[in-house]
Parts: structure tokens; C-alpha cells; sequence
């Protein structure tokens, strides 16, 4: 039976998971590394400790499946989108630290671009908007911050790229320099129309087109591997950013079909078919994947705080030792005791895009306790993705007839429940959670014949758990309009200064 190698590449841990034919896990490993924070509303990656990470769990997967007699077939990868990497193109070495898609540091400059009036260019352009999140000022930002970076750039002595083109040109031996379809689409820098780099969106953002890779397809041969390890030879025949690759797992193939996924953000995918869509409640335009010739898209609703408030509860309040300690404790309380909890950490994503929002807390008493804490943070992951859905309903002439989640946090019942009562909608859980890597595994199996088509992914998928509300629609409304009341004491609070 022939097996698949998907790279999960994250914002907090490197991942290598082994899928069989039928698309069930075989072999998992997982590295964590370290976040950095040297300012407030910066966030760094080592591109170099996450390329050994990676790398390392890639072989120990490899290993475990070698020893139960698996044969790997072709590699696909999933990443963390919008974090960026610049680096020296002979030495394949990182020129300073990766900037990371929480990264708030362009902040002032999305603002001096949006005062322009050219936002609707745009939009119109990539499916985007002017917000630090996304990849193009970032990469700006590291070509004028990093000591003769520009001149070098000119020269074609860097590359630069997310995580995707990172992972490939060392796993290549600097063979091979590209990004997928879905990846581009991240950067501000490409027409999504077009599918390729936009000499107008360049010029805008002040990126010279000889940093960027070439863009490829999400499923086909990309290159192999050629670095002196048990992976070389194997082919990389898949890759999609992570939500994208979430969607395909979930094999929401079909127009209206809709994913959410609970990670250290959520993110919420409609599939739109052909067709790309114009959003009028501030979603964004994406592309869902480029196979053939064939591009596919889809409009998306991106959290930037999810499951990582409950890390924040952990780590930062100390109120649990362990993640998985959060549901029990937020169970303990019927509810939250009318407190709000908004994780603006990083600012807020859609539909407020406020790079400039801040954490907050509202309804504090005398009574408030650490459990009702925890049920706030969890009820703050599905108000939050409550709005997004809500958001696409909106956009689309299709009704939702059901959400399909995935995730980590997805195995959390009271927040899974939580969600199909607010969103009065069922809820799916899938048998196989780990959609992010096994839509990279479909991605890579679909190129290279393990599976003839699509239709042949469709029938693997299947449902573990459905989650029907239990509450009526006037009180998941009356919780909905509290909590926007809470939100709307959140923005702008950093507006002063913080973030630049």
C-alpha cells in the first residue's frame, strides 16, 4: 500500500505525519520551537530552527514508517502562510529572522498605502487588503531593514519566500526555488486573476521581482529531494498554505462548502468554485488551489487569536498547567457569568481587520473565577468564528448548511457545541482531524497517481461527530450582540503608537 509524507509546517511546532491509502494517520512526529517577541506586536521565527525542526520529524516519521514496512511514495507540504524568510541564495543561510503572519510592525506603513485611496486597486488586484498579516510588506520591511539586503536583492544574491519556498529550496539543495499557487496569493504581490507576480503590485510594495520564486501548481512534481538524508530521491508533489490545505482535506470541493479551522488562529474557507468572488463584508479572495491549469478559489474569514488563548491562559495567567485542562475547568460554570473575553493579542482579523485592536476583558464582578475566565476564552473562540460565518453567509447567494472544523481545538466538545449553538447550524467533526496535513498528502497523492481523482478523496472523508444547536436563535443572538458590544471596546486601543 503506498503511503504519503506530509510536512506540516506550523506556527508554533513542525510536524511530519504519515498517511495510508485510505487516508488515515500511520506515523506522526512533532517538534515545538521558539517564538520570539523583541518588540511589542513583533513576532520572529528561526527560519533556520525551523528548517532543522522540520527536517528532523520529517526523518523520524520516515524512520517509524520504514521500520512497519511503509513505502513513502511522494512528499507533500503544508505551512504557516504569510511568514516570510529572506535569505542568501549560495549559502542558503537566513538573512536575520523570519517575520511571522501575527507580525504587526507594518502596520503605520498599510496605513500610509490605504490613505493613498488605492485599496480598491487592490482588492481588485489580489483579493486582499493593506494589512501587516499579509506577506508583501513584510518582505519590504526585511529588504530595508537587513544591511545591504537590497543591493544584494538587485544582484539575485537573495531569495525570499514563505515558508513553503523555504522548506523546498533546502530540501532541493537550492535546486529548486518556488512557492504554490495558494501561497502567492498570500503576498499582496500576485493577481490572483492572472495567477502570476504583478509588475504594478511590485512597484506598489517596492519588492524587485529577482527575490521571488517561481509560481507552480499545488499538486505536481515540484522537485526532489537531493540533500543527504533517508528523504532524497522522494519527490515534493504537493503543496498549499494551511488553510487551503485544510479545505482540501475536508474535501470541500464543491461551491458553498465551508471549513473552519481551530489552530493557534481560526480560519474559516468557503469553496467558490471558478469563480473569483468579490466580498462585501471585508473577507478576503483567495485562491483554494491551482491544479493543471485549473485555478479554484475561495473567500475566507482569518482570526488571528483562537486556540492560542487558551496557551494565554496557561502560560500567561497560569489559571491551567496543561491546554487540555481547559475544557473541564470552562465546564465547571454554565457560562461565562456575562464576562467577554476579546484576544486582540494580535490585533483583530476579519471582518475588523484593526491592526491597532487590544485584549480585552468586560463583565468582571466580584464572583468572576477562574473558570469563568476559561469559558469566556472558549466562548471567544466561537464568537469570533461565529462572525466570519455569519460573514460568508453574507457574501454568498449559497446557504450553510452545516460547518466542517478541524484542528486542535476542534476535539474540545463544549467548544464545538458552543459553536453550533451560536451559529444555529450543525457542526461536523471529521473522523481524521489532522485535515491541514492530509490535504497535503491528497495534494502530493493526486500528482503522482495514488489516488485517480478527486471523487476518490471525497469517499474517504467522513464524519465522527455532528453537533446540533441546543440553544434557540433568540439567545445565541442576545449572546452575539453582547459580545459585539465587547469588541467594539477593543479597537483602536493601541492606535497611539504601539505597533509600529
Amino acid at each position: 500500500m503506498p503511503h504519503l509524507l506530509a510536512l506540516d509546517q506550523g506556527t508554533t511546532s513542525s510536524r511530519a505525519i504519515v498517511f495510508d491509502e485510505q487516508g488515515e494517520v500511520a506515523d506522526v512526529a512533532q517538534r515545538e520551537f521558539k517564538q520570539h517577541y523583541p518588540r511589542s506586536g513583533w513576532v520572529e521565527h528561526d527560519a533556520d530552527e525551523i528548517w532543522r525542526t522540520q527536517l528532523a520529524v520529517a526523518e523520524e516519521a520516515l524512520a517509524s514508517a520504514a521500520d512497519a514496512g511503509r513505502d513513502i511514495t511522494a512528499i507533500g507540504i503544508a505551512n504557516q502562510r504569510e511568514t516570510v524568510v529572506l535569505w542568501d541564495r549560495a549559502s542558503g543561510e537566513p538573512v536575520g529572522r523570519a517575520i511571522v503572519w501575527q507580525d504587526r510592525r507594518t502596520a503605520r506603513e498599510c496605513d500610509r498605502l490605504r490613505a493613498e485611496g488605492r485599496e480598491g486597486w487592490l482588492t481588485e488586484k489580489t483579493g486582499l487588503i493593506f494589512d501587516p498579516y499579509f506577506a508583501g510588506t513584510k518582505l519590504a520591511w526585511l529588504l530595508d531593514n537587513t544591511a545591504d539586503a537590497r543591493e544584494s536583492a538587485a544582484a539575485g544574491r537573495l531569495a525570499a519566500g514563505t515558508i513553503d519556498a523555504w522548506l523546498v529550496y533546502r530540501l532541493t539543495g537550492g535546486r529548486r526555488h518556488v512557492t504554490d499557487a495558494t501561497n502567492a496569493s498570500r503576498t499582496l504581490l500576485m493577481d490572483i486573476h492572472s495567477g502570476q507576480w504583478d509588475e504594478e503590485l511590485l512597484e506598489c510594495f517596492g519588492v524587485p521581482r529577482e527575490v521571488l520564486p517561481e509560481i507552480v501548481p499545488s499538486s505536481g512534481v515540484c522537485g526532489e529531494v537531493a540533500i543527504d538524508s533517508p528523504l532524497r530521491g522522494l519527490p515534493i508533489a504537493g503543496m498549499a498554505g494551511d488553510q487551503q490545505a485544510a479545505l482540501f482535506g475536508q474535501a470541500c470541493f464543491a461551491p458553498g462548502l465551508v471549513k473552519n479551522t481551530y489552530g493557534t488562529g481560526c480560519f474559516a474557507l468557503m469553496n467558490t468554485g471558478e469563480e473569483a468572488c468579490p466580498s462585501r463584508n471585508r473577507l478576503l479572495t483567495t485562491i483554494a488551489c491551482r491544479i493543471a491549469d485549473k485555478t479554484e478559489y475561495a473567500l475566507e474569514g482569518s482570526i488571528f487569536t483562537g486556540g492560542a488563548v487558551v496557551g494565554w491562559l496557561r502560560d500567561g495567567l497560569g489559571v491551567i498547567k496543561e491546554s487540555s485542562e481547559v475544557e473541564a475547568l470552562a465546564g465547571s460554570v454554565s457560562d461565562s457569568g456575562g464576562v467577554y473575553l476579546v484576544p486582540a493579542f494580535a490585533g483583530l482579523g476579519a471582518p475588523h481587520w484593526d491592526a491597532y485592536a487590544r485584549g480585552t476583558i468586560v463583565g468582571i464582578t466580584g464572583g468572576t473565577t477562574a473558570a469563568h475566565l476559561a469559558r469566556a476564552a472558549l466562548d471567544s473562540i466561537a464568537l469570533q468564528s461565529a462572525d466570519l460565518i455569519e460573514a460568508l453567509r453574507a457574501d454568498s447567494a449559497t446557504p450553510i448548511d452545516e460547518l466542517r472544523v478541524d484542528g486542535g481545538a476542534c476535539v474540545d466538545d463544549l467548544l464545538m457545541q458552543r459553536q453550533a449553538d451560536l451559529l444555529q447550524t450543525p457542526v461536523v467533526r471529521p473522523a481524521v482531524t489532522e485535515t491541514t496535513a492530509l490535504g497535503a498528502a491528497y495534494l502530493a497523492g493526486l500528482a503522482v497517481g495514488v489516488w485517480p481523482d478527486r471523487s476518490a478523496v471525497t469517499s474517504r472523508w467522513r464524519a465522527d461527530r455532528r453537533f446540533e444547536p441546543a440553544i434557540s436563535a433568540d439567545e445565541a443572538h442576545a449572546t452575539r450582540a453582547a459580545w459585539s458590544r465587547a469588541v467594539e471596546r477593543s479597537l483602536g486601543w493601541a492606535a497611539g503608537g504601539d505597533g509600529d
